[in-house]
């Protein structure tokens, strides 16, 4: 079965991508104007996050997402058959900084959010730096669709590590140079065990792991994010966030973290991924302080 949808989808990603992009304009009204995907959760999240915008701005956001959601995905089909030079071009990233870090041997985690377009480049991203690519993905329970996001994320030499064997799958990098790439815009598994800071102005929980990996293995971190240019053409911002992560005070990492993703947000709100229930969780006394 696999070998059937890996060809199928083979197949479509070799239109051009003013083709395909016929299929996510078809794509956007369905999932937005008759289907509804999800539209509840998109509204209430950017009434908590811009509740001083208007229900009609924040619509307007919504549409632009929905349209970046249904690109992301045709997008992603696409990298199925994209070679170095496609990917090179549609998605761009400044090198000095990397490379620098690189000259000190360090080693580097790269702190992201749910930016579009993630895919396209966490396969750039191989690229545009002279590190291994490290990514942290999370095992898919279809198993035909988890071996094709394996197959689209692996293809430039990105190492793909599964988060639920973090600890085992980082041992044949103990003693290398590497680039991690972490998404550390999620809620934790579990929300006690998170770090609990205001997000938007509401108390959210944020994952440990990012932070506590930095500060165990002496990492620089990097905070990056993406802009769009135009459709299909994306740029990457990596800025320097701290050098020497145990010269911090505990948490003030993950603080500086969440006050850059929300800056990040309120400049381009149509790129973030509102259609996950980052506010789900309501924080209790028996979770502890909240941090910030």
């Amino acid at each position: 079965m696999y070998s059937i949808v890996y060809g199928l989808l083979y197949l479509v990603s070799l239109l051009p991508l003013r083709v395909l992009y016929l299929f996510s304009d078809f794509a956007y009204f369905i999932i937005y104007h008759v289907a509804g995907y999800r539209k509840k959760v998109v509204l209430d999240n950017l009434s908590i996050a811009f509740p001083e915008k208007k229900e009609a701005e924040r619509k307007k956001i919504a549409k632009k997402f929905y349209r970046n959601f249904t690109d992301n995905f045709i997008e992603t089909i696409k990298l199925l058959s994209a070679g170095r030079d496609f990917i090179r071009k549609h998605f761009v990233c400044d090198t000095k900084l990397f490379e620098e870090l690189y000259r000190q041997g360090k080693i580097c985690q790269a702190h992201l959010g749910h930016n579009f377009n993630w895919e396209i480049a966490n396969l750039a991203m191989a690229f545009y730096t002279p590190y291994t690519m490290l990514t942290v993905y999370m095992p898919i329970s279809n198993k035909i669709i988890d071996r094709l996001f394996r197959k689209i994320r692996g293809k430039t030499g990105v190492v793909l590590l599964p988060a639920t064997k973090m600890r085992t799958a980082m041992l044949p990098w103990r003693d290398k140079q590497y680039l991690l790439a972490l998404v550390a815009d999620q809620n934790p598994g579990v929300p006690s065990k998170g770090y609990w800071l205001n997000f938007f102005g509401r108390p959210t929980p944020f994952v440990t792991g990012p932070e506590k990996g930095a500060r165990a293995n002496d990492a620089a971190v990097v905070f990056v994010h993406f802009t769009k240019t135009k459709r299909g053409y994306y740029e990457a911002h990596p800025e320097l966030a701290a050098l020497e992560p145990n010269s911090l005070p505990e948490t003030q990492l993950t603080q500086n973290y969440i006050q850059y993703l929300e800056r990040v947000i309120k400049a381009n709100p149509e790129m973030w991924l509102w259609s996950h229930r980052r506010w789900k969780h309501n924080w209790k006394p028996e979770y502890g302080k909240i941090i910030a």
